[in-house]
């Protein structure tokens, strides 16, 4: 167990004990704040890897990450396939808004499927205008995730390919994260790749859960020595209830740390 998710089961036993009987019984009567048993996941792949060892089955979490991409989901058979978190995309930049991320969002809650919304970094426009507009169209709900900044080189991108220095990369980085923290109450997740990670040396951030992409390998062994909570290990899943490719994830626990984090993480 990773050093991050032993202090979170710390956290979540402390966020037990100091709850009171009726805050509790009004929390469980929420359909969003109600902790589900993970299934197991039933996830197939269009082009699998030969993981060394057992890879990402070792874990029993699995989630999913989609955006406009997924544009046909049945969310209800998905949980049932083993699908136990959601991180859908909300924003992108200062003006864009994720034209799935509405129906998504909605259909997952009503599924009972935890969820969080991201927002992914647009390197030409300022740290904290990008906050805001994930804060306009991203209001606190209860039940929800932790929000994820994610961050990553645009090499393809039609506007903004830009690569600025490492320093100034972090300083944004720690500019949306202490904004996030603030206005949610709630630390936030960074999801990145590894050419990123290592170029701008992202492990130099505080006050942040790592969400690591890693298709091919462990991320002990793309990320040696850090910390991460969650793992993207493959961006053409298939899973039931769901039409095309899928990212799929892992959460980098046991279920019953699965059941502290969301116990003490969630909004």
């Amino acid at each position: 167990m990773s050093r991050a998710l032993t202090l979170v089961l710390a956290a979540a036993l402390l966020a037990t004990v100091s709850c009171g009987r009726n805050e509790n019984v009004a929390r469980l009567e929420d359909p969003a704040m109600a902790i589900p048993s993970p299934a197991k996941a039933r996830f197939d792949d269009h082009d699998p890897v030969a993981w060394a060892g057992s890879g990402p089955r070792r874990y029993p979490v699995h989630g999913i990450d989609v955006a406009r991409f997924q544009t046909s989901i049945d969310w209800d058979t998905a949980r049932r396939s083993g699908v136990s978190f959601a991180f859908i995309k909300a924003t992108e930049g200062g003006d864009l808004v994720d034209p799935m991320f509405k129906d998504h969002w909605r259909a997952a809650r009503r599924a009972g499927v935890p969820r969080g919304a991201y927002h992914f970094y647009y390197h030409c426009r300022p740290a904290a205008e990008q906050a805001r507009w994930f804060f306009r169209n991203v209001p606190r709900e209860s039940g929800m995730l932790p929000p994820v900044l994610d961050m990553e080189w645009t090499p393809f991108s039609p506007t903004c390919t830009t690569r600025r220095p490492a320093a100034e990369i972090r300083a944004d980085a720690s500019r949306i994260i202490s904004m996030f923290a603030e206005h949610y109450g709630t630390r936030p997740i960074l999801y990145t790749t590894v050419d990123f990670f290592r170029d701008n040396e992202m492990w130099r951030l505080s006050g942040v859960d790592f969400w690591l992409r890693s298709v091919t390998a462990h991320p002990d062994e793309r990320y040696p020595g850090r910390d991460w909570t969650f793992w993207q290990y493959s961006g053409t899943a298939s899973i039931p209830g769901i039409a095309g490719k899928v990212d799929a994830n892992a959460f980098g626990g046991s279920a019953a740390d699965w059941q502290a984090w969301l116990t003490s993480r969630r909004l």
